[in-house]
């Protein structure tokens, strides 16, 4: 007689990712200055897209734009790249780099407290529909240079690099 064990480290890695993504959002927009307001009132939108849409492997980024809110013009920007091949033959480890987000913010430096910020997401064709989320346009990043971090957040199956964009000096 034999036993056999499966585990579904996929359904795990998928809440673990979500988890790490959304404390990156939140770490990087305290750690730049800037209010926790809007994210706080969308932190269910937020988490619920992520996490349905990496559920579905349908998600290829998620981007925090910081923007003036005079003139709607690009302050900076950070992408979270997904990567469905990560970890593949991994033994099932859950981890995330914040500490390299913080130096990233350090590098950049923090933006002004009157700024806004709003979240993009970038899925397949197709993926399921996320209530209170709808097609929108990505600022332009001309004069903007970008930074790549590496990857911050890894799972069996689930990875993320992260990006991050400033004016050119």
């Amino acid at each position: 007689m034999s036993t056999r064990v499966s585990v579904n480290t996929f359904t795990h890695s998928v809440t673990h990712v979500t988890a790490e993504m959304v404390r990156s959002l939140k770490d990087i927009i305290r750690w730049s200055g800037l209010s926790q307001g809007n994210l706080l009132n969308n932190w269910s939108t937020v988490e619920t897209a992520i996490h349905t849409w990496l559920a579905s492997r349908d998600l290829e980024r998620v981007t925090l734009e910081i923007y003036t809110p005079a003139t709607g013009a690009l302050v900076g920007r950070w992408d979270f790249e997904i990567d469905f091949s990560y970890g593949s033959d991994d033994d099932g480890s859950l981890w995330a780099d914040g500490d390299a987000i913080r130096f990233a913010i350090a590098k950049c430096g923090a933006v002004a407290a009157t700024c806004n910020y709003e979240f993009l997401f970038k899925h397949k064709p197709g993926a399921p529909a996320v209530s209170g989320l709808g097609p929108r346009s990505y600022r332009s990043t001309a004069g903007f240079i970008t930074h790549s971090i590496g990857t911050t957040i890894g799972a069996n199956g689930i990875g993320s690099s992260t990006n991050f964009w400033r004016k050119a000096s």
